[in-house]
């Protein structure tokens, strides 16, 4: 057990160490539950990403680590994750007053997600082939894969140690170097995990840490023609912007995870289970106060039990208790920032004013804390060109919407610019996979809600992003080279 009292860093980690920036500017991390500054917080500038990609290919080229042998790869990063599991709490302690989120989630989801992501990709190190291949005689061609080289990490604020081990998982297994840069509003357990696998006894210079503003530093990360890869989560706005910067730059890899607005499709077959379907729908919804890129937040269910499942909904979500993050019993926590409050609070309006109805929730609640929280809330009586069946809210708001065939649920399902995730709820193996094959998403879940898990790849469909996968084998294609070497045997 660790001692939960956090280290905050506010600096870069550059070289293995903790530097002062070269860029004077900060900005402040303001915790979510308070409103209140926790830290001013380096804001790394063009200066400060030049010597963060100069330190990552200084000892990418080395072979420090790019050269070094499975075993010792896998060595460290065992050491790495076992270091970090002796401070799990206080690692979930910096993302609870650093997001808003629930500690509870953070210590038993979160961060023993983290650590389990960065243990399976050490176990998976030398258990990655190449191949050979069928050739004439006479000739040999065999086809490897090799470290690309310095991976840029841009993360999202809403789940930054289980994002950051997503990243640097792979990338460092492959034997790159990287250069991180956390979201502004939740910069410091990636600081403080940066310093942790220094320890641990990674190389200096293979995770260097640059925290700053979007718009300068990562895309100064985005521009820079030494970066080999950009793998990004967050908005398909800002994705468009990597895609640009790579254009403008040298062609670089982009990997991008973007927005979502998962269907959750309830056939009509589901009567006798709508209670513990609606557990499952909360969940998939209001887990994380929404702010999650396959929250399930469009319901799509049949017309014979639409009443009944709001109204287990409603049951559901009354035992979700709002309050201070750093109770072990709050369920929902608070909304990153002041600005994103007012967004959601924006589409509840929207909805009211569109002819929705709201089932329960609806408003903003803890005042009084100087925090920012927003009730879950549950829309009825939606219709599917409602801004809030439409658009990524990003946050604890819900639409039902009926539908009276399996064709129109797959139809308004698919009427989405959005394709991470979705589910379908059904005891009919045929309509199962029916459904499942027609819905456009990178993930589909069965009788649940559910993203897989580390052995299973995650990515999606249309504008939630393209370019390669988190999680599973997969992951290595975007952090490798393919490279054919072809012998003419004598």
């Amino acid at each position: 057990m660790s001692d939960p009292s956090p280290k905050i860093i506010t600096q870069p980690f550059i070289g293995g160490k903790v530097v002062t920036p070269l860029t004077e500017e900060t900005f402040d991390s303001v915790n979510p539950a308070t409103g209140e500054v926790i830290a001013a917080v380096a804001a790394c500038g063009q200066s400060d990403v030049d010597a963060a990609v100069a330190s990552a290919r200084d000892a990418f080229d080395s072979g420090i680590w790019s050269r070094a042998t499975p075993a010792e790869r896998k060595a460290v990063l065992l050491r790495f994750a076992d270091l970090l599991d002796e401070h799990i709490d206080e690692l979930a302690m910096l993302d609870s007053i650093d997001a808003g989120k629930p500690i509870t989630d953070c210590r038993t989801l979160d961060v023993p997600d983290a650590i389990g992501t960065i243990r399976w990709y050490a176990e998976s190190i030398d258990k990655v082939f190449g191949q050979i291949s069928p050739t004439g005689p006479g000739n040999l061609g065999l086809i490897t894969r090799e470290p690309v080289g310095v991976v840029a990490g841009v993360l999202p604020w809403n789940f930054p140690m289980a994002t950051l081990s997503w990243k640097i998982g792979p990338a460092l297994a492959a034997g790159n170097s990287v250069v991180i840069k956390p979201a502004e509003l939740s910069p410091f357990s990636t600081l403080r995990t940066a310093e942790l696998a220094a320890e641990a006894g990674l190389p200096a210079g293979v995770f260097n840490v640059v925290p700053g503003l979007g718009h300068v530093t990562g895309k100064a990360l985005g521009l820079h023609p030494d970066v080999d890869v950009v793998t990004f989560t967050g908005s398909t706005e800002v994705g468009r912007h990597f895609l640009r910067y790579s254009a403008d730059s040298n062609l670089k890899k982009v990997v991008l995870e973007c927005g979502g607005k998962s269907p959750q499709l309830v056939l009509a077959d589901q009567r006798h289970r709508l209670p513990s379907i609606a557990e499952e729908l909360a969940s998939a919804a209001f887990w994380n106060m929404g702010e999650n890129c396959t929250c399930g937040s469009r319901i799509l269910v049949h017309r014979s039990l639409r009443d009944e499942l709001v109204s287990e909904l409603v049951t559901q979500v009354a035992s979700w208790t709002i309050g201070d993050p750093q109770d072990p019993d709050t369920k929902v926590g608070a909304m990153i920032e002041e600005a994103h409050l007012r967004k959601v609070m924006g589409y509840i309006e929207a909805g009211v004013a569109a002819g929705a109805r709201v089932a329960t929730g609806g408003s903003q609640v803890r005042q009084e804390s100087g925090g920012w929280f927003v009730e879950p809330t549950i829309f009825t009586e939606v219709t599917p060109e409602m801004s809030i069946a439409r658009e990524e809210i990003f946050g604890p708001v819900l639409s039902v919407i009926a539908f009276d065939t399996e064709e129109e649920a797959i139809r308004i399902a698919n009427d989405s610019p959005y394709g991470l995730a979705a589910s379908v709820f059904t005891d009919d193996i045929n309509a199962a996979h029916r459904v499942s094959r027609a819905l456009q998403a990178g993930t589909v879940s069965v009788n649940c809600y559910s993203e897989g898990d580390i052995t299973t790849p995650f990515g999606g469909y249309k504008t939630s992003g393209f370019g390669g996968y988190d999680k599973g084998i997969e992951a290595f294609d975007q952090y490798t080279e393919m490279k054919t070497t072809w012998f003419a045997l004598r």
